[in-house]
């Protein structure tokens, strides 16, 4: 417990919930971090699918970070509607459930899942990727420092939202600070030299261009991959509960505060990348450098504000996958509350989080960068499917929101609009990334759609299954047969018999020998140490049954004996008391084999409605201190031991 304390803090418990919100400064890095780092990987994604151009690429970057940025604002004013209609939070989900019925409800959470997973990944290696173009020598390590800065992440919002916020506000901030900073003067610098500046360190130089000039398909596929840095816009609606009142308002301000500065960094990067003529170097091979760090050099030189914004850069990428761990726990909580999900994700933590969201989160994230190498390249394909969908889904829910509540002027006319523009910049991505990887988002979300359908099926046979109005039925019933597996005689099985035959008048005591346990065999010592005792305190003495077993079976052998006291004995019920010896400390654990949980799960799975099972823990420690006094005790009434005692107890 202490231990999880350091790690987690205290327990909150549940009249601290109000204290755990946050106001505009903490929500823009809490909610904001995943939209703000996309200025980061979604220019390079973009300019990275224009590399066989050259310097040739420079011409479109500009005009195709415009076009994201009015597709941007489009979906901003949509989920700022958004906020209003659904303070409840839920973002796409809640919408599409509302609005649009169970079908397109499951495939926004199904996108929402699919961007959130998607979201840490990639934030995490391109967080990585920005160290290891500031330092090259790390490049063999990117997998190991992929995981430890998730493993960071997981435990960080393990310990709550406010921690969370308070903690990733000091980088989010110094990362918009250092980048506004590198913006303002490379544009000065652009405009003192009348649009041609001289870099203070060179960008790498370029092979020639392989192609003349830019198709139209080419400028579709930049334009696709430069929509992740969309991504995380939709954050701030899935998160409302997470503010102090009025929610709405805080959540509005933090959502235009947080677009007005991705605005404001996209379309400062694509003017200084024209400006210095800087363009993507490939991703994952040597000399390879981040679009960002290649910028902050030409303004800024290798120098130590170079290592100042390299390292924000890094902080901000690495630790925007936050925003993921922030809304991924509470759409998985409304999932699991419609019982789409597992209730184990409707359950809040120790520290008012939903932790089994952040865990699994956390757990599928890492197996993602293993199977991906860490390189964010390669995962960019999947990446802008899933939000893409989710906003096309949430902006097609509030137009039909507004139709039903009767407003049909401008309210429901930027959601259509906004409805139009995301749905055919999907239809778009998927086209032109198909055969790069978005097909696999394709399944993921087809996949994701089936599971939760079937787990809603699996809770719906369970109530069907379960459901009585039956009253309790009393009456006359035969009383059990206890069978209590021992393996030797010892204060663990004592214990467990004698809390059989107190309910139970037979009792079986069975045990299973195998070669090299045949030195426990209690045939001999069993009228001893059982049948005698029980006779005299005027009870029936529980029979033992030794069964042994030639191919070193422990459970198998058990397992038949009791199937064969069922069928025997089909008006009974059968109880089969398990003896547990429960450790001391947590790590004892590996000392020991466990039989008794495996022989409960056994039980459990392939027992049927006549089996009871029966856990009968004995503790060590209640035995130790006992053990203790007794010790001290004899030692007192030794000749000669008083004052070795005293001198203990002083």
């Amino acid at each position: 417990m202490r231990l999880f304390d350091l790690l987690l803090g205290r327990p909150l418990p549940t009249q601290e919930a109000p204290h755990e919100r946050i106001g505009v400064l903490r929500g823009i890095p809490l909610l904001g971090l995943d939209a703000l780092s996309s200025a980061a990987y979604g220019p390079e994604a973009l300019i990275t699918v224009l590399l066989p151009l050259g310097l040739g690429a420079l011409r479109y970057v500009l005009p195709l970070t415009l076009a994201i940025v009015a597709l941007l604002t489009a979906v901003f004013l949509s989920y700022r509607q958004t906020i209003d209609a659904y303070p409840g939070g839920g973002g796409s989900y809640t919408v599409a459930r509302e609005n649009l019925g169970r079908g397109a409800s499951l495939v926004a959470a199904a996108a929402l899942a699919l961007d959130y997973l998607l979201n840490v990944a990639v934030a995490v290696s391109a967080g990585v990727g920005a160290v290891v173009s500031a330092v090259p020598s790390l490049l063999p390590y990117t997998m190991p420092l992929c995981l430890a800065v998730l493993s960071v992440l997981v435990l960080v919002n393990l310990r709550g939202v406010r921690a969370s916020g308070t903690l990733f506000a000091a980088p989010t901030y110094l990362f918009v600070a250092a980048m506004l900073a590198v913006i303002a003067v490379g544009i000065a610098r652009a405009s003192a030299s009348a649009g041609h500046p001289t870099p203070v360190a060179a960008p790498p130089v370029l092979p020639a261009a392989t192609v003349a000039a830019a198709s139209p398909w080419l400028l579709v596929r930049a334009f696709a991959n430069g929509c992740t840095a969309m991504t995380g816009v939709e954050a701030v609606s899935n998160g409302v509960p997470n503010f102090r009142d009025p929610a709405t308002v805080r959540a509005r301000r933090t959502l235009g505060a947080i677009v007005l500065l991705l605005i404001a960094l996209l379309v400062g990067i694509a003017l200084l990348c024209r400006s210095y003529g800087i363009v993507a170097t490939a991703p994952g091979q040597p000399g390879y450098q981040s679009v960002l760090s290649q910028l902050a050099g030409a303004v800024l030189g290798r120098g130590a504000l170079y290592a100042v914004c390299m390292a924000s850069v890094f902080a901000v990428l690495a630790l925007s996958a936050n925003t993921s761990f922030a809304d991924f726990p509470r759409v998985a909580r409304l999932l699991a509350a419609d019982r789409f999900l597992p209730e184990l994700f409707e359950h809040r933590g120790r520290r008012l989080v939903f932790s089994s969201g952040i865990l699994v989160l956390g757990i599928l994230s890492g197996v993602l960068l293993v199977i991906f190498g860490g390189v964010t390249d390669r995962l960019i394909p999947l990446f802008a499917v899933g939000a893409l969908l989710a906003f096309t889904t949430s902006q097609a829910g509030m137009v039909v929101h507004w139709h039903r509540a009767g407003v049909h002027g401008l309210k429901l006319w930027i959601n259509a609009i906004g409805s139009v523009a995301t749905g055919i910049t999907t239809a778009l991505v998927l086209v032109s990334k198909f055969t790069e990887g978005a097909w696999i988002s394709v399944l993921v979300v087809v996949a994701l759609i089936a599971l939760f359908a079937g787990v809603r099926r699996h809770y719906e046979f369970l109530d069907r299954a379960t459901r009585t109005d039956a009253p309790l039925q009393v009456g006359p019933a035969r009383p059990p047969l206890a069978v209590v597996p021992v393996r030797t005689w010892d204060a663990v099985a004592v214990k467990a018999l004698r809390f059989a035959m107190g309910f139970a008048p037979e009792v079986v005591a069975v045990q299973v020998l195998t070669d090299e346990g045949m030195q426990h065999d209690l045939t001999r010592r069993w009228h001893h140490l059982a049948e005698a005792p029980a006779r005299r305190a005027g009870r029936r003495p529980p029979r033992l049954v030794v069964l042994r077993s030639e191919y070193r079976q422990l459970f198998a052998p058990l397992l038949r004996f009791v199937d064969d006291l069922v069928r025997a004995h089909p008006d009974r019920h059968v109880a089969v008391i398990v003896p547990e010896l429960v450790e001391r400390r947590w790590y004892h654990a590996f000392l020991h084999t466990h039989a008794s949980s495996v022989l409960k799960a056994l039980l459990l799975y392939r027992g049927g409605p006549q089996i009871v099972i029966v856990s009968t823990p004995w503790y060590l420690r209640d035995w130790l201190p006992e053990r203790w006094w007794s010790l001290r005790t004899r030692l007192r009434r030794r000749p000669g031991a008083a004052p070795l005692a005293r001198a203990h107890r002083g």
